[in-house]
């Protein structure tokens, strides 16, 4: 590394200060709940060949994905990519995650010549499909989940360009909330592009920052190879299962065999089930974004999250498999919950090498909740749509912590008052679910009761969730917690749904998801 360790510093943190201003853009210029409230978006910094240096510290399953989707961006788009233009993309197969998420990528030029790139990703509560909120409980190839966007121009001389989103306008169902969250990303690229110029300023040149970055990149490289040095020549493997695929594939295998060796550590999913005719298949970028995730909250601490730290960590999935699959796979569950799974299997198989360093499995699903229909206030469509938190397993010293958002998603929980304000819906009851976390010497954390009431008839609502019927492993002799629970309540009936479901429903009806606990830590 050729910078002082001064100036290398404060440049380190002015990029992740800029990641962050960029997601707080984001945040308060939205017009969805999803964004606004929930915090459903992700911002980063990348060098002019599209290597993530700096990133905000939003949501994992973002933020590990979206290098693929700039470089697909500026590989399908090429010399379109000029100053004042952004590119759009959510197709999975392309480097994107799940047709929600859209990722706005925009370049930063210096004297004619791209010096670096900025780029979002948000959670648009609609993009067309099958079903309000675009997370069907059963879809069986990508078109029924909602527009796909190929990676292209929207963006010319700092303006949207409608028309070329109109697929996206005709196939949404709240065409001026995306235009809104739209408008968003690109005031976020827009402050992240002024902000790295005033970065690059500071540093003394675009020439200079761009040599900060690749020490930058290189620093975290060593530190990660220092961190899993001590691990060299160890090796496990761990077997887990998703529920279901919601189109009657049952106990679905994800095998992960982790090696430590030759100056870093491999990943190998040999094993796992083949893509399914549900959607719970995992795009490749999803499925990296998981495994970096392991191991920064393990081995990265201190380390800056860049493409140089995951550039020591080898990923293997083979092709056609559940967690690398083809199109037109359906896949709108498998950034959500089979990420999850995957965090699940990685975390079991390095507890057969750091046993007292890895927490028993935490909830293992986001339990996607997606409402739509019309609002007869004002005779137009709504899509709502939120994840629930559960419990966090336990680890030694610690015991679960209760009602969380855990792993893949690091969203807030939606407020009763946003959902109320904005929706023709009531929230009923928001409660702990008391012991449901694993016994142990360190119990799991508990899961959530969440009710929500319909008010009007002919609402759609749709469940993407999981350990509904495979309980979250505890470890040392700790227990298993609770599996979670789907009902659906009208007139006195109760009905109990699968993991994955879509159901048309009359006013009154009462949705309560009741969220799994976290499993314990060593015996009780």
């Amino acid at each position: 590394m050729n910078t002082d360790p001064i100036t290398f510093e404060v440049v380190k943190n002015a990029l992740v200060s800029c990641a962050a201003e960029m997601s707080i853009t984001l945040q308060r210029t939205a017009f969805s709940t999803n964004i606004k409230e929930r915090r459903d978006c992700s911002c980063a910094v990348f060098d002019a060949e599209g290597r993530l240096v700096a990133q905000s510290k939003d949501i994992p399953v973002h933020l590990g994905a979206m290098p693929m989707s700039v470089r697909e961006c500026m590989r399908a788009v090429g010399d379109e990519l000029v100053e004042g233009s952004m590119a759009l993309v959510n197709d999975p197969f392309s480097g994107g995650s799940h047709l929600p998420d859209l990722t706005l990528v925009a370049p930063v030029f210096d004297n004619g010549e791209m010096v670096a790139v900025v780029a979002n990703r948000a959670h648009h509560a609609d993009v067309g499909g099958v079903s309000p909120g675009s997370m069907p409980g059963l879809s069986m190839s990508l078109e029924e989940e909602g527009v796909v966007i190929p990676p292209r121009i929207v963006v010319e001389n700092g303006h949207l360009i409608k028309e070329r989103v109109n697929d996206l306008l005709e196939g949404t169902r709240t065409p001026d909330e995306r235009l809104g969250d739209l408008a968003a990303q690109m005031a976020a690229n827009t402050v992240g592009q002024r902000r790295l110029r005033e970065v690059a300023q500071a540093a003394g040149g675009w020439d200079r920052l761009a040599a900060l970055f690749s020490d930058l990149m290189e620093y975290s490289a060593g530190l990660m190879m220092k961190a899993v040095a001590p691990l060299d020549g160890t090796r496990d493997s761990f077997t887990d299962f998703m529920d279901s695929d919601g189109a009657g594939r049952w106990r679905i295998p994800i095998e992960a065999t982790v090696t430590f060796g030759g100056g870093g550590v491999s990943v190998d999913f040999e094993g796992t089930a083949g893509q399914v005719p549900g959607n719970i298949n995992c795009p490749l970028a999803s499925t990296l974004s998981a495994v970096y995730y392991v191991f920064t909250s393990l081995f990265g601490r201190d380390i800056p999250v860049n493409e140089g730290m995951w550039s020591v960590i080898g990923v293997r999935a083979p092709e056609g498999s559940l967690l690398n699959p083809r199109p037109p796979a359906a896949v709108s569950a498998g950034n959500v919950e089979t990420t999850q799974r995957v965090v699940d299997v990685v975390l079991g198989a390095l507890a057969g090498v750091i046993p007292d360093r890895i927490p028993a499995a935490s909830q293992g699903t986001m339990n996607n909740l997606s409402v739509g229909g019309t609002d007869p206030t004002t005779g137009r469509s709504f899509s709502f749509y939120e994840t629930i938190g559960g419990g966090a397993g336990a680890m030694k010293g610690r015991h679960g912590t209760s009602a969380v958002q855990v792993h893949m998603t690091n969203t807030l929980n939606t407020p009763i008052e946003a959902i109320e304000t904005s929706y023709p819906l009531r929230v009923r009851r928001y409660a702990i679910r008391r012991n449901s976390g694993g016994p142990g010497r360190w119990r799991g954390g508990d899961g959530i009761v969440r009710e929500i009431e319909i008010l009007v008839d002919g609402c759609e609502v749709s469940i993407q969730s999981e350990r509904r019927h495979t309980a979250p492993w505890g470890l040392a002799g700790g227990g298993p917690g609770e599996t979670g629970r789907n009902v659906l309540m009208f007139g006195g009936r109760k009905i109990e749904l699968q993991a994955k479901s879509s159901v048309t429903v009359l006013a009154g009806t009462v949705i309560r998801v009741e969220t799994p606990g976290g499993g314990g830590w060593g015996a009780p």
